[in-house]
């Protein structure tokens, strides 16, 4: 981060020092030659956070300078407001950018504050890290995903972004185009594309550091002629650097919820079974650091079927192991004795008391006959099933019982119900109730109304069912949020 406070007190302490010391006319010699003080105009700042000041220091006795109307300290003045205007600006884009979490509001935090700080109204950002070990983006400010497609038929060496993400040696400080329809050898294409789209010039900035290497590239276009001034392709420069960095961290975030997320995929069933009589659909969603949720549906003979959630307690890498081996023990325990859930879980608690007394788990495991529209299941510590038909929505009725690994002996009775034909019966993890940041009570009773919001047109596809609570319980990207928690749902529609 930029420690603007830092810039800010450097320049004053300079200005301070200047005006006191030496003189006022002494003073403004110093900043400027005879004849060009009527041109200066974009302040130069001191040699902090990669700023390079050009302010010489004088060691003979100056000659009398001019008489310069207005008051001898108001030049000082003024530069100093405007060195402190742009330090206050530059301040609050980086913590915009680093109040972003994910990659894609940071990409699009950028886009608009670059164009704000070299005065463009559109643009484009390419992310392709030269390393080739991605994630790629291409995100537009101003532009249709058409126009994107559009600037993307363009061939990449004729565009100043083409050169950038080439790695050519000449754009460090960004390629500026400040009238792309008069060059005489522009590519064809690209005259016909910016004719068609509308802008006349382009200033292409990389996104590059020394650490992070090159990311990709930022293209900002306007609509006239024009190109940033000098003070404005500084403040942008130092703004990408800071960018860059944020951007690389964002990046290695992304790969690691990849990770996570790919390692969560492999441990849960890669397919649900076919059995007569009943419809599957599941949903999971990973918590970023990787949580222990899981499900399963497992057939069993004489077509029967077991299904299974449960949740693992803790995050990371020893909660996806553990998920994993309990996971496939009550496989085993409920190939052996499924008609009985209490004994199913009864197995699967003292195989955690003896292989992980400091680890507790939540389960649920449900024996189901389709034929008979009969399911009997048994619960510890876990969320109430819901039923879903054309009568009723509702929370089965479960007995209390205490999680796996809490007791020194677990014991809980089961519970039978029966679905009517067209019943979807919903199995979920707590997570679901905990990402929407409801209190529990209140969490249930969203999760009951966006089952009854089901249309009924929906309601014969069991995935139809599923996509519809997920996107009504967490809205607006909450299923894809950076809770801790895992969300896995699943969904079996009886025939």
């Amino acid at each position: 981060m930029l420690d603007i406070g830092l810039l800010v007190r450097v320049h004053v302490d300079a200005l301070i020092v200047a005006q006191n010391h030496m003189g006022v006319c002494d003073a403004i010699r110093r900043i400027a030659p005879v004849g060009k003080l009527a041109a200066m105009s974009a302040p130069h700042l001191p040699k902090v956070a990669g700023i390079d000041p050009e302010v010489p220091v004088s060691t003979h006795t100056p000659a009398p300078l001019p008489e310069i109307p207005g008051p001898p300290g108001a030049f000082i003045q003024d530069r100093l407001a405007g060195w402190v205007s742009d330090l206050t600006t530059l301040h609050e884009l980086t913590e915009r950018l680093a109040g972003t979490s994910t990659l894609e509001t940071a990409l699009n935090e950028l886009l608009q504050a670059g164009a704000a700080l070299v005065g463009a109204r559109r643009g484009l950002l390419v992310l392709e890290p030269a390393n080739g070990e991605g994630p790629s983006a291409t995100r537009g400010l101003g532009l249709t995903h058409a126009e994107l497609g559009h600037i993307e038929t363009v061939p990449r060496a004729a565009t100043a972004l083409g050169r950038v993400l080439d790695g050519l040696p000449d754009t460090a400080d960004g390629i500026a185009s400040p009238d792309l329809l008069g060059e005489r050898d522009l590519d064809p294409r690209h005259r016909e594309v910016a004719t068609r789209l509308g802008y006349a010039a382009s200033y292409a900035l990389p996104l590059a550091s020394e650490a992070a290497g090159r990311l990709g590239v930022a293209l900002w276009l306007y609509d006239e002629p024009a190109e940033p001034a000098q003070k404005q392709r500084h403040l942008a420069g130092l703004y990408a650097r800071y960018a860059t960095e944020h951007l690389a961290r964002l990046i290695e975030l992304e790969r690691a919820r990849a990770d996570v997320a790919a390692v969560a995929e492999e441990l849960l069933p890669s397919r649900l079974p076919r059995i007569p009589g009943v419809q599957l659909a599941a949903r999971h969603r990973a918590g970023p650091r990787g949580g222990g949720d899981w499900y399963d549906a497992l057939p069993l003979p004489d077509r029967t079927l077991g299904l299974a959630v449960g949740s693992v307690g803790g995050s990371g890498p020893s909660a996806m192991a553990a998920m994993g081996r309990l996971r496939a023990s009550l496989r085993a325990y409920a190939v052996m004795e499924g008609e009985d859930p209490v004994a199913v879980l009864s197995d699967l608690e003292l195989l955690l008391r003896l292989t992980e007394p400091a680890r507790t788990a939540t389960a649920l495991f449900a024996y189901c006959e389709p034929a008979a529209r009969k399911v009997v299941l048994a619960g510890a510590g876990h969320t109430p099933p819901l039923i879903l038909g054309e009568r009723r929505c509702e929370y089965v009725e479960t007995t209390l019982s205490a999680p796996l690994g809490m007791l020194a002996c677990w014991e809980a009775p089961s519970v039978e119900f029966s679905p009517a034909p067209g019943e979807t019966v919903l199995l979920y993890t707590d997570g679901l109730l905990r990402r929407t940041g409801d209190a529990m009570d209140r969490a249930f009773a969203r999760l009951h109304s966006a089952a009854a919001s089901v249309p009924k047109s929906d309601r014969h596809d069991p995935a139809a069912v599923a996509d519809h609570v997920l996107r009504t319980v967490l809205p607006d990207g909450l299923d894809r949020s950076d809770s801790t928690e895992d969300v896995v749902l699943l969904a079996a529609r009886f025939d």
